[in-house]
């Protein structure tokens, strides 16, 4: 398993250093940022309060963007 994400890892042409902390929080970024419900990133992650998933799912700048105000189409 290890060798594999070090080939993807090699493949992406990431230079940070990566930790399976990394790797977990990069995954419930992307799942909530595709829209899926943080419920279901609670179950996948293991979590026990949603406080915790809540964590990993910071707020990023292509969430921001996909906000749109009423104003907008005005």
């Amino acid at each position: 398993m290890l060798k594999i994400i070090k080939k993807a890892i090699k493949k992406a042409g990431i230079k940070k250093p990566v930790t399976l902390h990394w790797l977990r929080h990069s995954y419930a970024t992307h799942l909530h940022e595709s829209g899926t419900d943080i419920r279901f990133i609670q179950e996948l992650l293991g979590h026990k309060s949603s406080k915790t998933t809540e964590l990993y799912t910071h707020v990023s700048n292509k969430s921001i963007q996909n906000i749109r105000s009423p104003y907008d189409d005005l």
